[in-house]
């Protein structure tokens, strides 16, 4: 997969553990490859209905290049719902699918959201769903959606959601282990410690004169007083 990362725009993988999750133990080898084909079948038919279906919303190649080309690893998702909430229910379904478990849009710099149904679909639901979706990605995120009509959907609606654009992954060190450095941490509660130093504040010595240093003092004048010294001055 690393080799085959370097020779495409966009890499959706399919894990799979998350197969076993949704078919359990007794999920035969090829129920489980026919529910990866319809997750791959899923990804490209939501792209090639923004390009070619007939739309609400037209959506060129170029807008999908812009959201898969040269973006790395890429996740899919899609929900499908009726009723009242279907947008929105279907929204949320694309976003935390079974195949998506443990793996979240948050941080995508680009999005692609393909909503499908009848023709009585309101602006209003795909509003809805599209901004459930944007809240979970990066704030400077490229959205683009589409809107394709389908008769055969009835009163159901399908979204379908592509997240790409994520950044390399951060590791994050073991819970239980403590970090090598920091002792400014453990001063914080400590009632003992000068503040410059819960502060973290560094003094540099340098700008500190040397206690060799000498003062000249003249013992004859310490009987004047303070006042006469300075007008004496």
């Amino acid at each position: 997969m690393t080799q085959l990362k370097t020779s495409v725009d966009s890499l959706i993988t399919i894990p799979n553990q998350r197969l076993l999750s949704i078919g359990g133990k007794h999920m035969t080898v090829m129920e489980a490859f026919l529910k990866a084909d319809e997750v791959l079948l899923n990804a490209v038919r939501s792209i090639s209905d923004l390009i070619v279906g007939s739309g609400y919303v037209v959506v060129d190649f170029a807008d999908v290049k812009t959201i898969m080309a040269e973006r790395g690893m890429a996740i899919m998702g899609v929900g499908a719902a009726s009723g009242e909430n279907r947008a929105r229910d279907a929204a949320q379904k694309a976003i935390s699918s079974p195949l998506l478990e443990d793996i979240s849009i948050h941080g995508a710099r680009g999005v692609l959201i393909n909503v499908t149904g009848n023709t009585d679909i309101t602006l209003s639901e795909v509003n809805e769903a599209s901004t459930l979706i944007q809240e979970q990605a990066h704030e400077n995120a490229k959205v683009i959606w589409g809107l394709v009509f389908d008769d055969t959907m009835g009163d159901s609606v399908r979204i379908t959601v592509i997240a790409t654009g994520f950044e390399e992954q951060v590791l994050r060190e073991p819970d239980n282990v403590e970090p090598l450095a920091g002792r400014g941490r453990l001063f914080q509660d400590d009632d003992n410690v000068p503040p410059f130093v819960k502060k973290k504040v560094t003094i540099d010595y340098k700008d500190i004169k040397s206690r060799s240093d000498t003062i000249d003092i003249d013992d004859d004048r310490l009987d004047i007083p303070t006042f006469l010294r300075k007008q004496a001055d």
